[in-house]
């Protein structure tokens, strides 16, 4: 599934990157009202080529701990909330959010996955399954990917997968990190006509963990 935008230039793309930083999606009110919030859809992207062939048994909101483990998984944790919106700011309850990433060095636990000089992070449960709750709100705790080469020889900046099920629209897209150099040439990132969307906002960033926050807008719910 390709991405039908013109692509951006790296210096137009940075330069957006900077002043908005995510804010158009993140600054919305707690209650937006139909009658007067038109929001900007959140821009789609592939699906990519590690969506997970077998379930992980463990699929719950925080990948940081498998079930039945004694360790965390390595790396920065991001705690990641947000709304699932429609256009006109109107919540979609009950949406059905699954989302899936390589672990803290840029490695998939997928059979398909290149980069196998990265190791496989045993303790990092990699996939979640989750809904939103009746004002549309969703909250998961993973790790900060890593970013990783692609047999084309190009980079992926770190990001994070999201397939979303509404009552009515699906959207299949990726969430990105602030202020990453690595965004500047990821040629998927590059592609949309609206990459702010993608961009989550950071509200605290401590050492070990990030706070974060991201809003998916879907077209009608």
């Amino acid at each position: 599934m390709a991405e039908l935008g013109p692509k951006l230039s790296r210096r137009r793309f940075v330069g957006m990157a900077s002043t908005t930083t995510g804010a158009c999606i993140v600054g919305l009110p707690k209650l937006a009202s139909a009658q007067d919030t038109t929001l900007r859809e959140t821009a789609d992207l592939i699906t990519g080529p590690f969506y997970p062939q077998v379930k992980p048994a463990d699929s719950d909101a925080d990948l940081t701990w498998v079930r039945g483990h004694r360790s965390r998984a390595e790396g920065q944790v991001v705690h990641l909330s947000g709304r699932v919106l429609t256009i006109r700011g109107q919540p979609v309850p009950k949406a059905s959010i699954e989302m899936w990433q390589a672990n803290a060095v840029g490695r998939y636990s997928h059979p398909s996955d290149p980069n196998t000089e990265s190791p496989l992070d045993p303790n990092f449960q990699g996939y979640a399954r989750l809904r939103t709750d009746r004002d549309g709100r969703y909250r998961l705790t993973t790790i900060k990917p890593g970013g990783y080469p692609t047999p084309r020889g190009d980079m992926r900046a770190p990001h994070i997968h999201f397939e979303i099920d509404g009552s009515v629209d699906r959207k299949v897209t990726q969430l990105f990190f602030p202020d990453e150099p690595l965004n500047a040439q990821d040629r998927h990132l590059l592609s949309v006509r609206r990459p702010e969307t993608l961009i989550a906002h950071v509200e605290n960033s401590r050492g070990s963990e990030i706070v974060a926050r991201w809003d998916i807008v879907l077209t009608m719910g």
